[in-house]
């Protein structure tokens, strides 16, 4: 009898055991609107965008699924949050650097986008308070050739200080510029640097190159490149390009001939090719 009291109290335990089992056991299937976190390097720092991606499954999205004229927390799940590395412009207003909730307001023939300040609101628009938007702008939508399914945020059209940010979704997109001023910090930096170190100096010939600025200045800091680094022939095109935008084509004739040498004898066919070519423009 003490026997059977022993197998009735041993098979409970099992039994309790595999409950707890199963209720503590997670399940993990995919998210119907899996969660993204993008980021692009921008300017002088970086652009985050955190979102969830919800699909279309044959609906129709924005005038159904997504009401025309409501707030919308642009995606799916919690809000969209956008992270700026440091101050920029979006379509020309001033945004401090930070994190923001992105909300939208679609409508047919425009959207309103603001950037809010309160990141608890998550996807409850319902408590959405306008007075909580630092920018608010308005832009127009734009019509694609071909669906797009999930809900997708890009970062498109890159330059050295702008870029546009991209929500397109179903046969719509929507886009917004940003700017970013990062000529005077990188002047004020080359002239903070240039004084104490050497090294910079091949960088801010080349940022004055490219930027078109004194190009006299720009020599100078690429003479005392080439004088730390007299094969480096890199730098010594460099030079070469530099005489070249300032019409010196006898000097940068010569000096893209040296390049071409110090290219050649390291086995660098397209910094030849390079020189080559500023050789053969200087003879036009």
């Amino acid at each position: 009898m003490l026997l059977n009291k022993i197998k009735t109290l041993t098979g409970a335990l099992a039994i309790a055991a595999m409950t707890t089992t199963s209720v503590n056991a997670q399940l993990k299937t995919p998210a119907p609107s899996p969660l993204q976190t993008l980021k692009q390097a921008f300017a002088l720092s970086d652009i985050t965008i955190e979102y969830s991606r919800p699909s279309a499954k044959g609906r129709v999205v924005y005038g159904d699924v997504v009401p025309f004229g409501t707030v919308w927390r642009t995606g799916a799940n919690s809000s969209t949050k956008i992270t700026f590395g440091e101050d920029v412009k979006v379509e020309g207003a001033e945004l401090k650097a930070g994190t923001y909730a992105l909300y939208s307001i679609p409508n047919k023939d425009s959207w309103d986008l603001m950037f809010y300040k309160d990141l608890t609101l998550g996807g409850d628009v319902s408590n959405y308070k306008a007075e909580n938007e630092v920018l608010k702008i308005k832009v127009k939508p734009s019509a694609l050739t071909e669906k797009v399914e999930t809900f997708a945020i890009n970062v498109a059209d890159i330059t050295a200080n702008s870029a546009s940010i991209e929500l397109v979704w179903e046969k719509t997109r929507v886009a917004f510029k940003v700017t970013a001023e990062i000529d005077s910090k990188i002047m004020k930096t080359i002239e903070n640097t240039i004084v104490k170190d050497n090294r910079p100096y091949f960088q801010a010939a080349s940022y004055y190159y490219e930027n078109d600025k004194d190009l006299k200045l720009a020599g100078e800091w690429v003479d005392k490149a080439i004088a730390n680094n007299p094969k480096a022939y890199w730098v010594v095109l460099l030079k070469a390009k530099i005489q070249y935008k300032a019409k010196d084509l006898k000097g940068a004739s010569a000096t893209a001939e040296q390049a071409k040498a110090l290219a050649a004898a390291d086995k660098d066919d397209a910094y030849v090719k390079n020189a080559e070519k500023i050789i053969a423009d200087c003879k036009k």
